[in-house]
């Protein structure tokens, strides 16, 4: 049987909690470790089987030392994924979505899921190519919400988006060269926030498709933020200005 893996405590327990039957075996130390520990016993509450390995064979199976003692196998193609036309049926008057255009760093998707899962984002939408997909660096940084927060990949990004329009969601694209700012633009109603690629920012018929076009003030030399983290302060602002 093919399979995958996750790794990292955080994400493992994560994966035990939400989506056990598609687990396949539990790899890992055998030590002491309290965290480690509690892991094995909830793997064995859902009767999973345990595989005690050496540090350097959960190297070898997670292709990477940073797997923190554990590396679970699941079934391949497991992953919390739904459709977009899923996602906009009974579109709710606060739901938020996250759109990244062509963010290919697997840490930074891993981090912006991260962060639209604690920003209370429905899913995170992202295209098929030219782009990074869910992959064991991706669940490891998102530290869980991998397995909380839906990724839908989609082959035509601008078609998904009108998609998104024609449902009712407002459409608010990131780049330096907009006039307004993020903090003078109203961010409540259905939304989808829709950011940029590293260093090249939104395409041009993504940034043409979406309804307003905002700025994160810089007031300091450098022109941009790494997305993961100008997404969080999006992310949050949006949330600042619902709650009000």
């Amino acid at each position: 049987m093919s399979f995958s893996t996750i790794y990292g405590l955080h994400a493992v327990k994560k994966m035990l909690q939400s989506a056990a039957e598609d687990a396949l075996e539990l790899h890992c130390l055998q030590n002491r470790n309290q965290r480690l520990q509690q892991l094995i016993s909830l793997a064995r509450q859902k009767n999973l089987e345990i595989v005690y390995a050496t540090r350097q064979q959960l190297d070898a199976l997670a292709g990477t030392d940073k797997h923190q003692g554990c590396v679970l196998k699941v079934r391949a193609g497991h992953s919390k994924v739904t459709s977009l036309q899923e996602s906009i049926q009974n579109l709710d008057h606060n739901d938020l979505f996250l759109v990244l255009d062509g963010v290919q760093d697997p840490h930074n998707l891993g981090a912006c899921l991260r962060t639209a899962d604690a920003a209370g984002v429905k899913a995170v939408i992202v295209p098929k190519d030219r782009a990074v997909g869910m992959t064991p660096v991706v669940r490891k940084v998102a530290a869980g919400a991998a397995e909380s927060v839906p990724l839908i990949t989609v082959t035509n990004l601008v078609r998904s988006l009108k998609d998104l329009q024609a449902a009712g969601v407002w459409l608010l694209g990131t780049t330096g060269e907009a006039t307004t700012s993020l903090y003078e633009q109203d961010l409540t109603g259905p939304l989808a926030l829709v950011m940029g690629a590293e260093g090249e920012g939104i395409r041009r018929l993504t940034a043409e498709t979406c309804d307003y076009l905002v700025r994160l003030p810089m007031r300091g030399q450098v022109e941009s933020l790494n997305v993961s983290v100008a997404t969080g302060i999006c992310l949050y602002e949006i949330n600042r200005q619902r709650s009000r």
